[in-house]
């Protein structure tokens, strides 16, 4: 098997090496406004939407104008510099292109690109960098704005997180072997993951966030369900069991329990899909993919490397002497009565909190604040503050008015009067003039909005000048449709605001199906779910809190408040819930294996947190170490990312998991299991607790076919 993996392994880092570059990522939307008037860009004017774009603002001293002779030779010197690039399309004169500030002290010069900020050369990059020193050297201040000096985030952080997660390996194992095996597992998955997506990339469209997206899952996952296996092989082993017979066993139960919990994060990853956005679509089924491979890892290769090394996972304590005592009380066991003795005041307490936590999210509020929300060491983040002094707000969200004059008698005339009514709509702070590819029939009009372009007021002008194409069009005989940034990000926040609905209930209603089978109750999958949404709303709801609202932002880095993300509460939901689901099936698999073995419900809730709280905690903790590891990074949609699924994933795991669920449980009795006979009979038996695993006759592990030894 050992020896099976890695061929498999090396092939696909073969093909990896030699597969092209990724695509580069897009938020192409098909169907959407903004991406039907960029498709027309391209077609009229031979432009890239997707490429890079540079602003060098220069401002001049107090008191000096940009237009003085002395400052605009070297503003015209450092222009030129930074369009010599091969990768640059052209580099447009502020003094002829008219974007110099009506005060004179700032002047902002466009460099457009061919590609994508990604792909700019060390050279191009250089160029902007000269042209900076060139305007400093004369006493300028030259920031650089737009896409194009983008800065991926640090590794740093995740290599802090790693070593968090060997630490927790090592406290809830006490043995270097055990707490390593997970490691090396998850790095061998993650590995064959990313080379596979690599190797794909450029055949399925599959873009680098696609990859940055299955490192993260692939080592959560990957971490998680080799230590839920070991952790149940040890307690195998300290029931007296041969390493053969243990192996078999924890395959046979808590593997049996890991396909399953995978299988709910599988579904909840390709249940992307639904929203309609084609990147998220393959970013979801990547990560599905990623999450595949650790499910087919954990239950056929840790079992192997046990074989290895059958001893040397246990605590050096028990090498000798393997046989401990049986259901002594521990910390989880304790925890669970704790909550027995008061499950309703318990339950109702922890419940008010998540509500609490979550009263935020009743004020999401979903877009793009792009270079606004960077620290202010960043020089994207000065020439933004720089561009709203001097030139407004608005001029950093500017709109595009594509315009189609196919239909008019006199294009020219239809053009400039569509500019004049989008003049004369409120909120439109200026308004340029028409300008028109070759052939004469397509028009583009820049609408500079009076309001930022993360404020609500422009997305309401946004949709006011989209209201008016009708009257103007009958007027006109020209048509257009609006584009640009800031329409991109209100179109895209419609789409996931109008798509988390159904992919809340594809993904749940899957699951509940799955739970279902899995648990043969109809409550438990119930509770499961119910429980998830309140952990989901207070992880949201911090996020509204700390990047709406600024709380802990200058412990966690945020410089400036804006819009949640777009993407991030579908992305929040998807992963999040899987994990959620990983967590209660690990929990509750244990209380149903005591509960079908004979014992009492209240009992059997005592016996299953005996044996899976601490393991659970050391799996909740190991994946909030991951995603708070992304805390540190320098861009703001990482730290969300980051955020939103630690907060969750932390309270989903101790407040539902392991409050909630044993106080629910308590509650019902033995009404949690019931299942009406008619369904009982149509559902298969799936038996992931092992029951019939503990009622066949012992056989002699070292003869016995190991093929037996693992049904």
């Amino acid at each position: 098997m050992l020896l099976v993996w890695l061929a498999v392994v090396g092939g696909v880092l073969g093909l990896a090496t030699q597969a092209p570059p990724a695509p580069t990522d897009t938020n192409a939307i098909p169907g959407t406004e903004f991406q039907k008037a960029n498709d027309l860009l391209t077609r009229a004017f031979h432009a890239d939407p997707n490429g890079a774009t540079a602003q060098l603002v220069f401002v001049a001293p107090p008191g000096r104008k940009v237009t003085d002779q002395r400052y605009r030779s070297v503003i015209d010197q450092a222009v030129t510099e930074a369009g010599r690039s091969p990768q640059a399309i052209n580099a447009a004169d502020p003094f002829e292109d008219g974007t110099v500030s009506p005060d004179g002290s700032t002047a902002i010069a466009t460099v457009d690109y061919r590609v994508a900020s990604d792909d700019l050369t060390t050279a191009t990059k250089q160029t902007l960098h000269d042209a900076v020193r060139r305007g400093h050297d004369a006493g300028l201040s030259v920031e650089v704005g737009g896409d194009a000096l983008h800065v991926s985030a640090s590794d740093t952080t995740l290599l802090i997180s790693l070593g968090a997660d060997a630490v927790i390996l090592l406290l809830t194992f006490g043995a270097l072997a055990a707490a390593g095996l997970p490691l090396l597992t998850a790095f061998l998955g993650v590995g064959l993951s990313l080379s596979g997506i690599i190797a794909l990339s450029s055949t399925l469209g599959l873009a680098g966030t696609a990859q940055q997206l299955g490192l993260m899952l692939g080592l959560a996952v990957g971490i998680d369900y080799a230590l839920f296996i070991v952790f149940r092989y040890r307690e195998e082993r300290g029931k007296g069991r041969e390493p053969r017979e243990a192996a078999a066993l924890a395959t046979g139960t808590a593997g049996s329990a890991v396909v399953f919990a995978g299988l709910t994060v599988i579904i909840a990853l390709a249940g992307l899909s639904v929203i309609g956005i084609p990147n998220v679509t393959k970013m979801g089924l990547a990560a599905a993919a990623t999450v595949a491979v650790a499910v087919f890892i954990a239950v056929t290769l840790i079992p192997a490397l046990l074989g290895f090394f059958p001893r040397a996972v246990l605590p050096r304590r028990r090498r000798r002497e393997p046989v401990v005592g049986h259901g002594r009380p521990n910390l989880g066991s304790r925890w669970a009565g704790f909550v027995l003795r008061r499950p309703l005041p318990v339950l109702l307490v922890s419940v008010a909190a998540l509500g609490v936590i979550a009263l935020p999210a009743t004020h999401l509020r979903l877009g793009e604040s792009g270079n606004a929300i960077l620290p202010t060491s960043s020089t994207q983040r000065r020439a933004y503050d720089d561009i709203s002094r001097a030139f407004g707000p608005g001029y950093n969200g500017t709109l595009a008015i594509v315009v189609t004059t196919a239909g008019a008698a006199d294009p020219k005339a239809a053009a400039a009067t569509v500019a004049d009514r989008i003049r004369d709509t409120p909120g439109v702070a200026a308004v340029s003039p028409p300008r028109f590819d070759q052939a004469g029939d397509v028009a583009v009009i820049s609408a500079v909005p009076a309001t930022a372009p993360d404020a609500a007021r422009t997305a309401t002008l946004v949709q006011d000048i989209r209201d008016q194409r009708t009257a103007i069009t009958a007027a006109t005989g020209a048509s257009y449709l609006v584009t640009g940034l800031t329409a991109a990000n209100i179109d895209i926040a419609k789409k996931v605001t109008g798509a988390l609905i159904p992919y809340l209930l594809a993904v749940v209603g899957l699951a509940f199906l799955l739970l279902l089978v899995v648990f043969r109750s109809v409550l438990v999958p119930l509770k499961a779910t119910l429980g998830f949404v309140l952990s989901l709303l207070a992880g949201l709801g911090a996020l509204v809190a700390v990047f709406q609202w600024g709380w802990l932002g200058s412990v966690l880095g945020v410089s400036a408040t804006g819009p949640v993300q777009s993407f991030m509460p579908i992305f929040v939901t998807g992963i999040a819930f899987g994990l959620a689901m990983d967590y209660e099936v690990f929990v509750v698999s244990r209380i149903r294996e005591a509960y079908t073995h004979g014992e009492p419900p209240h009992a059997a809730i005592v016996t299953g947190f005996r044996h899976s709280a601490r393991v659970v905690v050391a799996a909740a903790l190991i994946m909030t170490a991951v995603f708070a590891g992304f805390l540190g990074s320098n861009t703001a949609v990482i730290k969300m990312i980051g955020l939103g699924l630690a907060v969750t994933v932390v309270l989903d795991a101790f407040v539902v998991r392991m409050i909630i669920v044993p106080a629910v449980l308590a509650l019902l009795g033995r009404r949690a299991w019931w299942l009406p006979r008619w369904l009982d009979r149509r559902l298969p038996h799936l038996d992931i607790e092992g029951q019939t695993l503990g009622a066949r006759p012992e056989a002699d592990p070292e003869s016995a076919d190991p093929v037996t030894v693992g049904r």
